[in-house]
C-alpha cells in the first residue's frame, strides 16, 4: 500500500476585533466559525442556524419562468413529458422528485434513466426518437443536457419540445431548447451557482407548486414543497455539492426528513444498511445511502434506483432495497480489483508521472470513476481510469484541488467527442486511435500547472488543543455546524504528546486501529479507520488530527476521537 504524508495547516488563532465581535459564542466555537469566514455576529447566527439567503425565490433563476410555462401548458393539455435524468444518485433522486411532483400536479408522466453501458451519460438520439415514438410531447432534462448540442437540435427536428435543467460547467454556447436552466450560466443572477442537479429539480418543484396552490387556494391537496426534501438531501450530499449557502438550509431540513423517514424506499434502504433514521448523518448519506443508489447504474440499470425511491409498496421497496445492498457488495469487489490493476497499469508507463492513467479494455465503465477517485486519493495526482471499447474509449478523471480536470480537457475539446464535468471530477469519450495525443497532451498541461507544487494533501486543523478541553457540551456547539461534509469540513483538532495507552488493529485484515489516548489528566478512546500501518508507529507518544464526535454502539453512547492523521510526536519524552 501507498501512504503519503500529510500537510498539517494549523488555523491562524483569531485575530482581536474577531474574538471582540463574537464574544456571545464560546471560545473554541469563536475560532472555528472564524476559519470558516464568518466573523460578524450576524453571519455567524445565518450559518449556524441554517438561516436561508435572502434571496431563494425560484422565479429569479434564469428561464425558470419560460420553463413553468411550458410545463404548465403540458400539464392543461394532457401532453406527455418525460423527466430525463441520470444514473447516478444525483440523477436519479432529481428524477424522482419531479416526476412525483408533476404527477401530484395532474400531469402525465415517465421517468427515463438512460442505461451508463448502452447509451452513455446524457441527451441521445436514439433514446429521443424513441420517447418521440411513445407519444411524448416534453422532455425535460435533470441533471444533464447543457453540453447537448447536435442532441437538443435532433429534438427540434422530431418536433420534441425540451426543457434543459442542469448543475455541470456550461460551454460558451448553450443547447438550443425552450429554456435552459442552470445558474452557473453567464447571466443568470441567481445567488446560490452551487445547487446540485436534485438541488435545481427541487426549485422547479418550488415554483410549479407555489403557482398550483396560489390557483387553487380552495383545492383539498394543497402541495408542499418541503416533503421533497428528503430527496434533495441525498442527491446534494452524494454529488458533494458544497453546503454552504442555500444548500445548507435545504440539506438540514432534509436531514430532519429523513430522520423521521416517510419515504418507503429511503426507509428500507436504511434498514437493509443498518442505519438508525433517528441518528442519521451526512455521511450515511455519503458513504451508505449514496453509493447503494449509485450501485444500480454501475452494473445494470439505474431504473432500481429510480423504482425503489418512487415505490409505495412496503414489500416491493424492501425488494429492491435488497437488491441494491448485493449490487453494492458487488460493486465494492469489482471496485478493489479495478484499483489494483489500474494502480498496475498506471505505475507500470510513469511511475512518477503528474497525472496517473490506466486504460482497459476489462474495465467496467460503472467502476473506472471510483478507481480513478481511488488512485487520485492514494497519490494525491489527479487519475484517469478507462474503458476502451471497440471504437472509443470512455474515460473518468478525479483530480485535486490544485488542477481543475474540467478545464485541461477543454484545452483538448478539439479531439474529444464528449467530455465535462466539475473541478475535480470529470468524464470524456474520445477516439482510440487519439488516445495517445490526448494522454501527452494532458501530460504536457498538468507538467505546466503542477511541476513547481509540493504534491501533498493538506489536512486543515481548527485549533490545536489539550485533551482536557474536550468537554461533552463542545459536542453540542459541533452539532450547530452540521450538515458538514464538502465545502463545509467538521471542526478538526490537533493534540500533541499524547501518550498511548494501548493500540490494537481491528477490522478485516487489521485495517483499522483502535487506540486510547492520554495527556496526563484525561484518556481518549481514539478509532483510525484505514490506518491499521500505523500499530508500529502508535508505540510510545503521539501527536493525533482529529474529529471529536459520538460513539454510538449497542444503544449505549460514548464520546471518541476519530484520527485523520497520526504522527510520532518530535518532542518524545
Amino acid at each position: 500500500m501507498h501512504h503519503l504524508n500529510k500537510n498539517w495547516q494549523i488555523a491562524l488563532p483569531l485575530p482581536h476585533e474577531a474574538e471582540t465581535a463574537l464574544h456571545g459564542f464560546p471560545p473554541i466555537l469563536r475560532q472555528i466559525l472564524y476559519n470558516r469566514g464568518y466573523s460578524t455576529p450576524e453571519s455567524a447566527e445565518q450559518y449556524l442556524e441554517a438561516i436561508p439567503p435572502s434571496v431563494t425565490d425560484p422565479f429569479e433563476i434564469l428561464n425558470l419562468p419560460e420553463a413553468v410555462d411550458r410545463l404548465e401548458r403540458a400539464i392543461n393539455h394532457a401532453e406527455l413529458i418525460a423527466v430525463y435524468g441520470d444514473y447516478d444518485a444525483d440523477g436519479v433522486t432529481a428524477t424522482a422528485l419531479l416526476v412525483q411532483v408533476l404527477e401530484a400536479l395532474g400531469a402525465q408522466v415517465h421517468g427515463y434513466i438512460p442505461n451508463r453501458f448502452d447509451e452513455g451519460y446524457g441527451l441521445n438520439n436514439e433514446a429521443l426518437t424513441n420517447l418521440y415514438k411513445q407519444s411524448v410531447k416534453l422532455v425535460l432534462t435533470v441533471d444533464c443536457g447543457i453540453r447537448s448540442f447536435s442532441e437538443a437540435e435532433f429534438a427540434k427536428n422530431l418536433g420534441l419540445d425540451l426543457i434543459i435543467t442542469d448543475h455541470h460547467h456550461p460551454a460558451k454556447e448553450l443547447p438550443n431548447a425552450i429554456a435552459v436552466i442552470n445558474p452557473k450560466q453567464s447571466k443568470d443572477n441567481y445567488p446560490e451557482k452551487n445547487l446540485a442537479g436534485v438541488g435545481l429539480a427541487y426549485k422547479l418543484a418550488q415554483a410549479l407548486i407555489s403557482n398550483f396552490n396560489q390557483r387553487n387556494p380552495e383545492s383539498t391537496r394543497m402541495l408542499v414543497p418541503e416533503d421533497f426534501l428528503d430527496l434533495v438531501a441525498v442527491g446534494t450530499v452524494a454529488d458533494l455539492a458544497p453546503l454552504v449557502g442555500e444548500n445548507r438550509t435545504l440539506v438540514r431540513a432534509g436531514l430532519m426528513k429523513l430522520r423521521q423517514p416517510q419515504r418507503q424506499g429511503l426507509h428500507s434502504l436504511m434498514m437493509v444498511s443498518g442505519l438508525n433514521p433517528k441518528l442519521l448523518s451526512t455521511t450515511d448519506i455519503g458513504f451508505i445511502l449514496g453509493p447503494r443508489l449509485n450501485a444500480a447504474g454501475r452494473l445494470d440499470s439505474a431504473l432500481a434506483a429510480f423504482q425503489l425511491l418512487v415505490s409505495r409498496d412496503a414489500y416491493e421497496a424492501g425488494t429492491l432495497a435488497q437488491t441494491l445492498e448485493f449490487q453494492n457488495r458487488e460493486r465494492q469487489n469489482l471496485t478493489r480489483q479495478t484499483q489494483a490493476l489500474a494502480e498496475q497499469i498506471a505505475l507500470a508507463e510513469r511511475p512518477d508521472a503528474l497525472i496517473l492513467f490506466a486504460v482497459h479494455p476489462d474495465f467496467n465503465p460503472g467502476i473506472v470513476g471510483l478507481a480513478a477517485s481511488r488512485l487520485a486519493d492514494l497519490y494525491y495526482r489527479p487519475a484517469i481510469v478507462a474503458h476502451q471499447g471497440d471504437v472509443f474509449t470512455r474515460g473518468s478523471c478525479r483530480s485535486i484541488t490544485e488542477f481543475h480536470i474540467t478545464e485541461a480537457l477543454d484545452q483538448c475539446a478539439d479531439i474529444l467527442e464528449h467530455h465535462g464535468g466539475h473541478a475535480i471530477a470529470a468524464g470524456f469519450t474520445i477516439r482510440n486511435e487519439l488516445l495517445p495525443e490526448l494522454i501527452e497532451r494532458l501530460q504536457v498541461i498538468v507538467e505546466q500547472k503542477l511541476r513547481t507544487i509540493e504534491l501533498l494533501p493538506t489536512l486543515f486543523v481548527d485549533a490545536e488543543i489539550n485533551l482536557s478541553e474536550l468537554k461533552p457540551e463542545l459536542i453540542e456547539y459541533l452539532e450547530w455546524l452540521q450538515p458538514t461534509g464538502y465545502g463545509n469540513s467538521q471542526a478538526t483538532f490537533v493534540s500533541k504528546n499524547l501518550k498511548v495507552k494501548n493500540s490494537r488493529v481491528v477490522g478485516k485484515n487489521g485495517a483499522h486501529l483502535k487506540l486510547s489516548v492520554t495527556d496526563g489528566k484525561i484518556i481518549y478512546d481514539a478509532i483510525a479507520f484505514n490506518q491499521g500501518y500505523q500499530q508500529d508507529q502508535s508505540t510510545n507518544r503521539v501527536d493525533i488530527l482529529y474529529t471529536f464526535e459520538v460513539n454510538e454502539w449497542n444503544g449505549r453512547e460514548t464520546l471518541q476521537l476519530n484520527v485523520k492523521d497520526i504522527r510520532p510526536s518530535i518532542t518524545s519524552s
